[in-house]
């Protein structure tokens, strides 16, 4: 079903984040500083960050620090997708969270405040989810361990540790790498601080929690703020320290997909029968198998309101009737594909037909490696075009309005995402406004958001939740 995440609906005047990383862990991407000075505490720290996951049922770290010896202190997701903490690799710290996180769709915000100085063993370790605390963890394994009295983090911020964000220290298990975005990421060395030091309430909608300005903030001796705003240099440090360095991270990597503007992406979690895609780049790009039947990826959030626009790049693709285009009713529950009898399936095959809802017809021209196909949705009037290369096939006319000059017409009442199906071994590669590709010419839409190679229509707009709500319905 489609999802909507309300906390990008912000106030006006709200803070506004403008860029995140995206994390591949194919890649081995990761971001790596060792401090040089004493820390201003080894008994109070704070970590705040935001995140979005992309590869779900994997090891990933998302903050680590060497203590020696293969051992660390690490905030990491589990392969069950619980949050886990690690102090002195669970030896002196180790708690497990019950939740499970496996929301494509969604912006967490999480905050890990450590004082070893309190007397109460539960209040030197706080985890928070969106301005909740998570309050129960699991008993089995190694059970519930927190830090004693007046414990010495030996770990996170210290001198001479290697601290690693997005993967394990250099001593550590190299396959253990997060896989999403990360964005306002913040460590405060010498207090442990609540959530609300980084966020708060939407005024005009209290159950709504975004992020606010933490540049105010007392970040202490190790502290530091990365908020990945400069694609050059995606490890600068805004509070003023030593910048971070890079690791299989490149300008590609920095994206306006963010906690206050979340954009659609594939979704890991919708699949055709038993088998789903693999999906990489922070869920926009997808790997079909070569196992003769098709698969198809299907966007985390549709419309059913509106006019849209979003580009599905083909960088490997032999231009067959397997390969397939289109939008999808998010409320299909089948197990075919969409090139076959699929009510409310509309496509544009790599062959150069069309199929609306099982039946397939002459259309445009074939596509092939490295083309773009443009998606144009108009639910205002019905309508879809498709684009190959910034040229609307069919002679269509997005602008046409209610005439739908070339246009395919489309089902009302229905909430559509966009899809992309093959069995080849293909890979497409979504974008809904924040490519995980190069642009070479670079075009928003008229609200000032996306990055296209092609030209938005008049009227369309990005697939992302500041646009939704606004004119685009």
């Amino acid at each position: 079903m489609p999802f909507i995440l309300g906390a990008n609906t912000l106030s006006t005047g709200a803070y506004e984040v403008a860029n995140s990383c995206r994390f591949n862990d194919d890649d081995s991407a990761r971001l790596r500083l060792t401090p040089g000075s004493a820390a201003t505490s080894s008994r109070k720290m704070t970590a705040s960050f935001w995140l979005k996951r992309g590869n779900l049922g994997i090891t990933g770290r998302i903050f680590n620090a060497d203590t020696g010896s293969n051992q660390r202190d690490s905030l990491f997701f589990n392969d069950d997708d619980n949050l886990w903490l690690y102090i002195n690799n669970g030896g002196d710290g180790n708690l497990k969270t019950n939740s499970v996180f496996r929301d494509p769709a969604a912006w967490y915000h999480i905050v890990l405040a450590i004082d070893t100085t309190q007397s109460t063993n539960t209040d030197r370790v706080k985890i928070y989810i969106n301005n909740v605390q998570e309050t129960s963890f699991q008993t089995g394994g190694d059970g519930v361990v927190y830090p004693d009295q007046n414990y010495d983090i030996i770990g996170f911020g210290q001198n001479g540790k290697e601290q690693t964000i997005g993967a394990d220290t250099s001593g550590g298990n190299d396959d253990n790498e997060f896989d999403g975005y990360l964005t306002e990421f913040v460590f405060i060395d010498g207090l442990a601080l609540a959530p609300t030091s980084f966020g708060e309430y939407n005024e005009d909608s209290p159950q709504i929690w975004q992020p606010k300005n933490v540049s105010t903030l007392t970040f202490g001796t190790n502290g530091f703020y990365l908020d990945f705003e400069d694609s050059s240099n995606l490890g600068n440090d805004k509070n003023g320290g030593t910048d971070w360095t890079e690791t299989n991270l490149a300008a590609t990597d920095q994206s306006t997909d963010t906690c206050t503007n979340n954009f659609a992406t594939w979704n890991p979690l919708f699949r055709k029968g038993t088998t789903t895609p693999a999906f990489a780049e922070g869920n926009l790009k997808s790997t079909f198998d070569d196992g003769g039947a098709n698969e198809f990826a299907l966007t985390t959030f549709g419309v059913s309101a509106g006019k849209w626009y979003a580009e599905v790049k083909w960088p490997s693709n032999t231009g067959t009737a397997a390969t397939a285009t289109g939008i999808l009713d998010m409320a299909y529950t089948g197990t075919d594909d969409p090139n076959n009898a699929v009510t409310n399936a509309f496509g544009y095959f790599g062959s150069g037909t069309k199929n609306v809802s099982g039946t397939a017809s002459s259309y445009g021209d074939s596509y092939a490696d490295g083309d773009i196909i443009g998606i144009a949705i108009d639910m205002d009037n019905n309508k879809l075009y498709f684009s190959k290369n910034g040229t609307f096939q069919d002679s269509g006319d997005p602008t046409s309005g209610s005439t739908g000059t070339g246009a395919i017409s489309i089902v009302s009442g229905v909430t559509y995402g966009i899809f992309a199906s093959d069995y080849n071994s293909q890979v497409a590669e979504l974008n809904t406004g924040s490519p995980p590709f190069s642009i070479s010419s670079g075009n928003s839409d008229a609200n000032g958001y996306g990055n296209f190679e092609y030209s938005v229509p008049s009227g369309y707009l990005a697939l992302c939740t500041k646009n939704l709500g606004s004119d685009g319905g």
